[in-house]
């Protein structure tokens, strides 16, 4: 079965990197509803998986300097924390309730992606922004309820949280659109590593399936991406809200 899980995955791989999405609702919803393994599992696996395309993102966005160090550690310190306590919870969770709660999560992702975008279209142009003091109480206080928050979500729900760090970023902390995408793929790392390494701990982490997930997803995207700059941006925008608002369809199946 791995083999068609990994065949499966560099097609949706396409896909995620077409719109340049984590797709960790769409993983999990493919893993369940198409291969049946336990949505705990699935969890588990897809949370990881975004450890290693995490990586790589935020390895480019440091060279082109899309970044904030210092905002990133202590958004992805917190969020680690949250992910890993978070992680355990899910096993008190039964099944069925988990996959509804998920699903709910994906839609609202997709809202909140529709919302930064809304944001973004508003503060373009605006030069008078600029980001929080990466010092003071004010600034910790809110690094920290953003990694917490979004690293609690990830944790139990086994997605990114990538809109609700972005909106975090640049509502909280003032970053720009373009600090915020850089600086979350930072914060992604940390959280998708406490996460995993939590649902391994708890016999949810398939490592076979793992590999699977990241080596057919990883091709897909790195074909996929090729397409984003072809199509016109209202499609990819489009595409952009409507990728976790179907996986989040396919798992209420």
């Amino acid at each position: 079965m791995l083999v068609e899980v990994a065949a499966v995955m560099l097609l949706l791989g396409l896909l995620l990197g077409f719109v340049g999405a984590g797709g960790s609702g769409f993983i999990i919803a493919i893993l369940t509803v198409v291969f049946g393994y336990p949505i705990h599992t699935a969890l588990g696996t897809a949370l990881a998986a975004m450890f290693f395309s995490s990586l790589s993102g935020s390895v480019s966005h440091y060279r082109e300097g899309n970044m904030m160090l210092k905002t990133g550690a202590v958004v992805g310190a917190a969020g680690a924390i949250g992910a890993w306590v978070s992680s355990g919870w899910s096993s008190y969770i039964p099944e069925n309730h988990l996959g509804w709660m998920t699903s709910g999560m994906l839609f609202s992702s997709g809202l909140a992606l529709w919302f930064r975008m809304a944001y973004q279209a508003k503060r373009t142009g605006n030069q008078h922004n600029s980001p929080l003091q990466s010092r003071g109480m004010k600034f910790y206080a809110s690094a920290a309820a953003i990694g917490l928050v979004t690293g609690t979500l990830s944790g139990l729900f086994g997605i990114g949280s990538t809109p609700f760090i972005q909106l975090g970023l640049m509502l909280l902390l003032g970053l720009s659109m373009r600090l915020a995408a850089g600086t979350t793929m930072m914060v992604i790392v940390p959280i998708a590593l406490a996460g995993g390494a939590g649902y391994y701990s708890v016999g949810y982490l398939d490592i076979q399936l793992l590999v699977a997930v990241v080596v057919g997803t990883m091709l897909g995207s790195y074909v996929g991406a090729k397409f984003t700059k072809r199509v016109p941006a209202i499609m990819l925008k489009t595409c952009m809200v409507i990728t976790p608002m179907l996986g989040a369809t396919i798992l209420l199946i």
